[in-house]
């Protein structure tokens, strides 16, 4: 058997480009969906991280005022002198949020802060992508303070 390689034969053939055509969307099929899924669990890291930073402001508040805010003053006290309930003593000029604004949670709803929390002295949480309490699946699952290390 004898083979003759030609030199005019440039380009692949069709049935080469539709066998790289499918390996391509088979990829795409197992890939996509691990990529696509990867923003909700960026944003629960955000809340994660939100909570934490709050937490922290809310121990900074504490130490100036000598109480966290209530549930009416809210976290909103963090950034603005409280004018109802207990008015601190002292309250830190410029407040404990860097951006001077409490920022919602990633997915736009409120951060829901109690205060005395039934979990510690305080409860802050997300309620996640849904925004209702006790939501099912991951992305829907609360972040709550008490349960964050």
């Amino acid at each position: 058997m004898r083979i003759i390689i030609r030199k005019d034969n440039q380009g692949f053939t069709l049935i080469e480009l539709m066998v790289v055509v499918i390996i391509l969307g088979i990829l795409a099929l197992y890939v996509g969906p691990k990529i696509m899924g990867e923003p909700d669990k960026a944003k629960r890291v955000k809340a994660q991280m939100d909570i934490a930073t709050f937490e922290t402001a809310l121990k900074m508040y504490k130490l100036d005022s000598g109480t966290y805010p209530t549930t009416e003053q809210g976290l909103q006290a963090l950034v603005e002198k409280p004018d109802t309930g207990t008015i601190p003593r002292k309250w830190r000029d410029g407040g404990y949020l860097e951006k001077r604004k409490v920022p919602k949670d990633p997915w736009g709803n409120e951060f829901v802060y109690i205060s005395p929390g039934v979990n510690g002295d305080f409860d802050l949480s997300s309620y996640g992508k849904d925004g209702v309490p006790d939501g099912e699946g991951e992305d829907n699952r609360d972040i709550n303070n008490w349960e964050l290390e």
